[in-house]
């Protein structure tokens, strides 16, 4: 009876968490959509549409920028008063951002405001994105068994591809019940403007889940030893990178391949097949829709092998499919045909799988309780902004510059990197989470254990 509790509680955590942070990514990703598809035209208007779109794309850029922001102010506070309170504060946080650019006005009406205005609200995502992931993928990895980490993590991971989903598919829909002009005029705005929504969920985990047992242990051992360092209780964010520089530079690392490869079939293709093929708005959106939604079983498929097999060798092989993989891809988007279409992006997304999936519990790991969420979020947010933050404008000024095939190459050597990274980090799988070590606590000399 008190396993059925135990697992259903688990449920209740993994599919809360799944729900907030689809929503979150669904406000991230969508101005990844809309920078390729109506940004340029609205608030960048008086250039040519190929800088127009590099500037577009450059306000993309400012969120993940922000992202090791985000990573750094809510990692210190969620080492400090807890998962649960600092996911809350980042939910709402996108969900206010995301509104008010659904109600921004454009350049013909305020002139040169429109763009600073968007690229402040895409800064102020970027802050809210880099404190969700930790905080989430936390509630989740802390909460599970140590034989299912990898599973229920995925569920924190799902979050990304179904917020792709919702993203195209609410830009599917109001495109479709709407004229151009219309879509231009007022249309896109919709799916903004539903991001209230978030503020419903953030409340909903605020009153209904607990913290983690690991945290909960942590605050305990903090109350009855006084001796413990200050260095801890105060600045997170500054042990970890006292303690485990080298794991958060690997774990950066490890996050390239999937940051470019990602941003560039989610947010790049739809620019460069609207323009290379005749394929329309819609196909390209319903071709990523389809790839995302493909994603998901992966990554819970491979997120289940590295509970029982390891962490490493399925990321490591993800990103060397990744790497092949690029060289077919451009070629079957010139075809110019749907389904050939589809099926490139698709298996871009299923062998990312083979790392985001993993990811969370492999991330989690690496790091000890007291420093877990600054340490985690500081490896995954830098690598997004290595990584994610310049993709789209990277692959456009190659595309548009010298040739699409140095796309691919761009895409093949992040992977490299990742894989690399990926070797030289711990293996992971059997470590104890729920586990707070007193060494960790009392001798803040321990580096890189």
């Amino acid at each position: 009876m008190d396993n059925n509790k135990t697992e259903s509680n688990i449920r209740k955590v993994a599919l809360t968490s799944l729900s907030g942070t689809s929503i979150e990514w669904y406000d991230f990703f969508l101005y990844g959509a809309a920078a390729g598809l109506v940004f340029p035209k609205l608030f960048f208007g008086e250039v040519d549409p190929t800088t127009a779109l590099i500037l577009s794309f450059m306000t993309f850029a400012a969120g993940f920028i922000a992202r090791p922001v985000g990573g750094i102010i809510f990692g210190h506070f969620g080492d400090l008063i807890g998962r649960k309170k600092t996911l809350v504060i980042a939910l709402m946080l996108m969900g206010i951002a995301s509104t008010l650019i659904g109600l921004l006005p454009t350049y013909e009406t305020i002139g040169i405001a429109a763009p600073i205005l968007l690229t402040f609200l895409r800064f102020c995502q970027g802050i809210a994105i880099g404190g969700q992931w930790g905080g989430a993928m936390l509630l989740v990895t802390e909460s599970a068994p140590s034989n299912r980490r990898g599973y229920y993590g995925a569920y924190a991971q799902a979050g990304a591809p179904v917020g792709v989903i919702l993203a195209n598919i609410a830009f599917i829909s109001v495109s479709m019940l709407t004229s151009e002009e219309n879509f231009l005029s007022w249309g896109w705005r919709i799916p903004f403007l539903i991001s209230f929504v978030l503020v419903i969920i953030s409340m909903y985990i605020q009153l209904n889940l607990e913290d983690t047992k690991a945290f909960k242990d942590l605050e305990a051992m903090k109350s009855s030893d006084d001796s413990s360092p200050k260095v801890v209780k105060s600045s997170p964010i500054l042990e970890a990178l006292r303690r485990y520089p080298k794991r958060i530079s690997l774990a950066a690392g490890a996050f390239l391949s999937v940051q470019v490869t990602f941003y560039i079939l989610v947010a790049f293709i739809l620019a460069y097949g609207v323009q290379t093929t005749d394929l329309s708005r819609n196909d390209l959106l319903m071709a990523v829709l389809i790839g995302s939604a493909l994603m998901v079983p992966t990554q819970f498929m491979f997120s289940d092998y590295s509970d029982k097999n390891g962490r490493k060798g399925i990321f490591m092989t993800g990103a060397a499919l990744t790497a092949l993989w690029s060289f077919a891809l451009f070629p079957l988007i010139d075809t110019g045909n749907f389904y050939l279409v589809i099926l490139g992006v698709t298996g871009g997304l299923a062998f990312l799988g083979m790392m985001y999936g993993p990811q969370a519990a492999f991330f989690a790991e690496l790091f000890s309780t007291e420093v877990r969420y600054s340490g985690a979020s500081l490896g995954y947010q830098i690598g997004a902004i290595i990584g994610g933050s310049f993709a789209p404008t990277i692959a456009t000024l190659l595309w548009k510059n010298y040739d699409i095939f140095w796309v691919s190459v761009y895409i093949a050597f992040a992977s490299i990197l990742s894989l690399i990274s990926v070797y030289f980090l711990t293996e992971t799988y059997k470590s104890d989470l729920n586990a707070v070590s007193y060494t960790h606590l009392t001798l803040p000399t321990n580096r890189e254990v």
